[in-house]
């Protein structure tokens, strides 16, 4: 008999990559997505086939529709990755951010410890609501890692607010005894990435022959973990976490903004060359840094290695260079997203 998942922000890059990974297993998933900007049924194409499969269009805010879909399907486990993600964005107009990372995520679990409350023993003792959180609320690192008791230091709107998530949900944990697990990952990337992150940002402007902006000298420092181990992480949390915990996910890569931005200039070089002798390296541009630009993140995995056995298998240059070919395969994919709802120019996730 398959397990019912409900995921949440299951049209976005890193839910629709989740499903993807999981839909084979014995699971039948419930997609409940809003739809915002950056998500799109055209992430989920692939997924019709399946008859484990079924997409709901909802915003989380909704409660009493959340309440619908709790008591229909009957989830022996939730994710939630549905929030606004995007730095620069959170910077523009922070509101967005604190209705759906905040007073969504507040309406979301509270319904769905409704939902548990009523569950009966077996059922209840299996159940598990997984958070997906980020390394972005422990704010810029200088020396060292953060680890997961490591303070919050948010630096923007947007971590700001999943700081504030992450403190609601531990509540649920310390108040109600809900079972919860909360993730937080270092920067992804990887296929169906939304064009104004940082890889596919500067991937699709080269291919369009546009510049390449980079914050400041982009000597600012992020870990990168390509999203099929983060999926496989969060599968693994689902099988082992413990209720209650926090789990840091990292790819143990840390490279400055600029080196990832060279690296995906000379691949490029390599693979569709520009007309005439010009590398893509030109379309480099330095640009005015953003406010409060945190310089380097750093986080420590030991306990998701200890507990759960996990570590990241892909790297970086590797899972660079394939996501490089995706984007070159799969321009149909991102033209359509770009004609449809962003301007692309706005910067990435730097």
């Amino acid at each position: 008999m398959k397990r019912n998942i409900i995921v949440f922000g299951g049209a976005g890059f890193i839910g629709s990559n989740f499903i993807r990974k999981l839909v084979n297993k014995d699971f039948f998933f419930i997609n409940v997505d809003a739809l915002t900007y950056a998500s799109s049924k055209k992430n989920l194409n692939d997924l019709k086939k399946f008859k484990n499969y079924k997409f709901i269009k909802l915003n989380i805010i909704n409660s009493n529709s959340v309440k619908k879909i709790l008591r229909l399907y009957k989830p022996v486990y939730v994710v939630n990755f549905a929030a606004e993600t995007h730095v620069d964005r959170s910077i523009d107009n922070p509101i967005p951010f604190v209705k759906t990372n905040v007073f969504g995520v507040s309406s979301l679990i509270n319904e769905i410890k409704k939902y548990w409350n009523n569950l009966n023993g077996s059922l209840k003792k299996k159940f598990k609501f997984i958070q997906i959180s980020t390394d972005e609320v422990y704010g810029s690192i200088d020396k060292g890692e953060a680890n997961e008791n490591s303070k919050y230091l948010s630096s923007s709107p947007y971590s700001a607010s999943k700081a504030a998530a992450d403190e609601i949900i531990m509540s649920f944990f310390r108040t109600y005894n809900f079972p919860i697990i909360i993730t937080r990952c270092t920067n992804n990337y990887g296929p169906f990435q939304f064009p104004e992150k940082l890889i596919p940002l500067m991937i699709v402007n080269a291919i369009q022959g546009k510049k390449l902006p980079v914050y400041g000298k982009g000597n600012q420092i992020r870990d990168w973990i390509h999203v099929d181990d983060h999926v496989e992480a969060i599968y693994e949390i689902l099988k082992f976490g413990k209720k209650g915990e926090i789990y840091n996910i990292g790819g143990k890569s840390k490279l400055k903004n600029i080196d990832v931005v060279k690296k995906i200039c000379l691949l490029l070089d390599k693979k569709k060359p520009r007309k005439g002798s010009s590398s893509y390296l030109s379309l480099i541009k330095y640009v005015k840094d953003r406010p409060a630009h945190d310089k380097r993140y750093s986080i420590n995995i030991n306990k998701i290695k200890k507990e759960i056995n996990w570590k990241p298998k892909i790297s970086f240059n590797s899972g660079l260079e394939n996501t490089v070919d995706w984007y070159l395969e799969n321009e149909f994919w991102w033209k359509f997203i770009l004609s449809n709802s962003y301007s692309g120019e706005r910067l990435g996730k730097l």
